[in-house]
């Protein structure tokens, strides 16, 4: 069995956000954040060489959207 500490020190890194979108990679599955709401989630299809600017293909079938750092969203790994 955990301990206890060790688990919750887990579930909470998972949850963080990622400061360096290039350290993202194609297909991993992310939720994007404002105002701590999750206002998309899917798959990475790509990231700028910036990190500034995300392409994601939303869960339910629809186009690729884009968001960008400097409109407030936070990216977290799901």
């Amino acid at each position: 069995m955990k301990a206890r500490g060790t688990v919750l020190s887990r579930r909470m890194s998972f949850a963080a956000t990622v400061s360096d979108w290039r350290t993202l990679k194609a297909g991993e599955r992310v939720e994007i954040l404002k105002h701590a709401h999750v206002v998309a989630a899917g798959e990475v299809e790509e990231v700028s060489l910036s990190g500034n600017v995300l392409w994601l293909v939303p869960s339910a079938p629809s186009e690729t959207q884009l968001f960008m750092k400097s409109d407030g969203v936070h990216v977290r790994r799901s």
